[in-house]
C-alpha cells in the first residue's frame, strides 16, 4: 500500500513532547501498512483485526496499547492509503471518524 501522508503523522509526534511516546508505534504502523496489499476491508480486518472498519473505505487503527487512534481512507482498488487523522483517544472521541 502507499501511504499518504507520512508528514501528518510526524507532525503530530512533533508538536507536543507528551506525544513522543507514539513514535515507534505509529511508524512500526506505517512500515505495516507499507508492506500491505490489501483488496478488501475484509482483508485489512483479517491481517489486523484490531482495526476497526467504517462506512466508505475508512478504518481506524488502534497504536500504542489503544492510548492513540489513526483514521484512514482507502482506495482499495489503487493501494492507497490516506491518513486522515492521528490523535489520543480523547481527541478521538471528540471528531467524527467518518467525515474527517
Amino acid at each position: 500500500m502507499r501511504v499518504i501522508a507520512l508528514r501528518t503523522i510526524k507532525a503530530f509526534i512533533e508538536s507536543r513532547p507528551e506525544h513522543a511516546e507514539v513514535r515507534e508505534p505509529a511508524l512500526a504502523w506505517y512500515r505495516q501498512v507499507l508492506r500491505a496489499d490489501w483488496e478488501s476491508p475484509a482483508e485489512l480486518k483479517h491481517e489486523i483485526r484490531t482495526a476497526s472498519i467504517l462506512k466508505d473505505g475508512r478504518a481506524v487503527f488502534n497504536v500504542a496499547g489503544n492510548k492513540y487512534r489513526i483514521v484512514v481512507w482507502i482506495n482499495y482498488p489503487y493501494r492507497v492509503v490516506y491518513v486522515r487523522f492521528i490523535g489520543t483517544h480523547s481527541q478521538y472521541d471528540k471528531i467524527n471518524a467518518q467525515s474527517i
